[in-house]
Parts: C-alpha cells; structure tokens; sequence
C-alpha cells in the first residue's frame, strides 16, 4: 500500500473539507485526539490483522479513524487494514469510491451485543473504479 504523506490534500465529505494527514502529526500517547469530523456510516468491511481476518460493520467514520461493530475485540495496539467503499452521494462524487485504509487498534469496548473497536486511519489509498 502507497504511503500518502507529503502535502495536505483536502478532500470533501459531505460538503466538509476534510484533510490527510501524516501519522507523524498524531498523538501516540495512550490519550487520543479526535481531529476530524466523524460521519455516522454503516458500511460492511472486513478487517485484516497479521493472523486473521474478521468481519465488521462501521459505525462511523472521520478522515482519521473510524468505530466498527464487531463480533470480536481486538487487541489495543494491533495493526489492521481494510477497504471502505464509500458512498458516492456522502463524498459529493458521482460514483463510489473505495478506499484502502491501514490504522492500529487504539480503544475496545463492548456494548450491550457486540465490542465496538475505533482505530485511527494512519494511511489510505483511493482506488480507481
């Protein structure tokens, strides 16, 4: 996966800008800071770590992180990748956009039925459709 450091570049969300940002620019204390406006997006995805693969549903989502519904924890700290498909009409494009994300684990909860995992969104790659 492209590494996409370099220049902020500023991207809309529903009609928000939103910008990159390199992983050198977050905290990586234990205390996290949100720096992005998250959208409430219930998208399927399947999530990647060294030793398996697990299936989840966003919750919601920022240009930094995002908060998936999954059936399992994963550990705090753990490195993961995953593909968003995006919707067109919340992007103001005419087509939707898939994106390749890789982020690490940086809290776990468990609601009532399922754990709830936010990770941060250290890189990403939109894919040509």
């Amino acid at each position: 996966m492209a590494r996409l450091w370099g220049p902020l570049e500023t991207y809309y969300l529903m009609d928000q800008p939103i910008k990159s940002a390199a992983a050198e620019d977050r905290p990586s204390s234990a205390a996290e800071v949100r720096c992005a406006v998250r959208f409430p997006l219930n998208l399927p995805v399947v999530i990647s770590t060294a030793t398996r693969q697990y299936s989840a549903l966003t919750s919601n989502v920022s240009a930094s992180g995002v908060l998936f519904d999954m059936n399992s924890p994963l550990e705090i700290g753990e490195d993961i990748n995953f593909s968003l498909r995006m919707p067109g009409p919340v992007l103001g494009t005419p087509k939707d956009v898939l994106v390749h994300c890789h982020g690490r684990v940086v809290r776990c909860s468990m609601s009532q039925t399922q754990s709830q995992v936010a990770a941060t969104i250290d890189e990403y790659e939109f894919v040509e459709q």
